[in-house]
């Protein structure tokens, strides 16, 4: 029997990756923008697809585990490759943790109000159990992202297409801030804001090893995902943002569950957070997954210690699964004090930055590796451009210091790497 796992299992590791908490936070931070909101959508939907692109055009030649540092290592070598990795994979434990904490915080409803140190327990056993799914194997954890992904998919597409019904577009308020403010910076900010919805859309490369004809079925999956998440997206934020008015919105602390209400009334929020929780609980386990893997690539290429390479009888790699899920408990910790969960949430604006680094260097391994190959077309001319034009502009866009404390995701592996060059792994 193949452990090997096949395009819908791929593709719903794709939209797995990336649809989580953003759809629900997103469009109250997007309310004050008004219509220009779906412009930013716009915008990074097409940057999130011609990145999807470059990735699909990486990994169809390039099937290799690990995804971003082995086309890194093609184009650039060792170095860049080590710490393209690195960077990572350490922010893949911090997207699980953001992802863990919401799983259990939209619960809440359901399991009541408790203390901070029940929360902590109750998101450890969360981890421990996905990591647990993820041990048996990467087909088990394809077919169980397969069946996340269709019970996400199919309340998303209903509570926007049934708000439609009720769409106003006088509820798309611009506020006066955003209105003294150029156009051109508007939609810098909002597509800063949307970015964040379509990260993990390379995730789907890491597992190459474990998936069936790689440089065909990976491809497609990632192109045909990241086209389905955008429009998803898209519809989500017509749905709701013309059915609450833009003011409301803005303060909304769980906009689904105001639309929920506002259209069917009674307990309906209960079935909203039950909902949130199965998104983010697909997203965690697609995270999981990838951070395995991710590690897993650097090891065979000799680029951390090879015990990570480990696998166990379900062909899982063991250490690697082990080290990430251990990596992540001290920021469960962190997060289990209210005020040191608001430093979390803006470590987490910095790993966005830190993605997009991991993003540019594999755009220029992309145009690297076409043009040694000679297989540049006008076509992957234009969308490796677009890809990484568009991720020059949103970090030219960025606050230095921001730049710089999403660096520091890179430089932590600089010791590691030094100790690498010293000794034999």
């Amino acid at each position: 029997m193949s452990r090997k796992i096949g395009f819908w299992s791929v593709f719903a590791l794709v939209t797995g990756s990336q649809i989580g908490t953003g759809v629900f936070m997103l469009p109250t931070s997007l309310a004050p923008f008004g219509v220009l909101s779906l412009a930013g959508w716009v915008i990074s939907g097409f940057g999130a697809v011609a990145l999807a692109l470059v990735f699909a055009a990486l990994c169809g030649r390039f099937p290799r585990t690990g995804g971003p540092h082995a086309y890194v290592k093609e184009a650039f070598g060792t170095p860049a490759s080590f710490f393209t990795g690195w960077t990572y994979w350490t922010i893949s434990w911090v997207s699980t943790t953001a992802v863990i904490v919401a799983t259990i915080g939209y619960l809440t409803p359901l399991i009541g109000h408790c203390s901070s140190n029940t929360y902590l327990a109750l998101e450890i056993l969360l981890l421990i159990g996905i990591t647990a799914l993820n041990l048996r194997g990467v087909t088990v954890a394809g077919q169980a992202e397969s069946v996340l992904t269709f019970l996400k998919f199919v309340p998303l597409l209903i509570l926007p297409i049934v708000a439609l019904f009720y769409f106003d577009i006088g509820n798309f308020v611009t506020e006066e801030a955003v209105k003294n403010s150029s156009t051109t910076h508007s939609l810098a900010q909002v597509t800063l804001l949307t970015l964040w919805g379509f990260i993990g859309l390379e995730s789907a490369t890491t597992p190459a090893g474990s998936v069936e004809d790689p440089s065909k079925t990976i491809p497609r999956a990632i192109v045909l995902g990241t086209i389905c998440v955008a429009l998803l997206y898209f519809l989500n934020s017509i749905g709701i943002m013309g059915l609450i008015p833009g003011p409301e919105l803005a303060q909304a602390k769980a906009p689904y569950v105001d639309a929920a209400q506002r259209l069917f009334g009674g307990h309906w929020h209960l079935g909203v957070s039950l909902i949130a929780a199965i998104v983010c609980l697909g997203t965690m386990n697609a995270w999981v997954l990838s951070a395995g893997q991710i590690a897993l690539g650097l090891a065979e290429d000799k680029l951390i210690p090879r015990i990570f390479a480990l696998k166990n009888k379900n062909d899982a790699p063991f250490w690697a699964l082990l080290a990430s899920s251990i990596g992540i408990i001290p920021l469960l910790v962190l997060t289990a004090n209210e005020n040191l969960a608001k430093q979390i949430t803006s470590i987490i604006d910095f790993s966005v930055v830190a993605f997009l680094f991991v993003y540019l260097i594999c755009g220029f391994s992309f145009f690297k590796l076409m043009i040694k190959k000679n297989e540049l077309s006008y076509f992957s001319l234009f969308y490796g451009l677009v890809a990484c034009g568009f991720c020059c502009w949103i970090i030219y866009e960025t606050p230095l210091k921001t730049l710089l404390i999403a660096s520091l995701f890179t430089v932590s592996g600089l010791p590691i790497y030094l100790w690498r060059q010293h000794k034999e792994i």
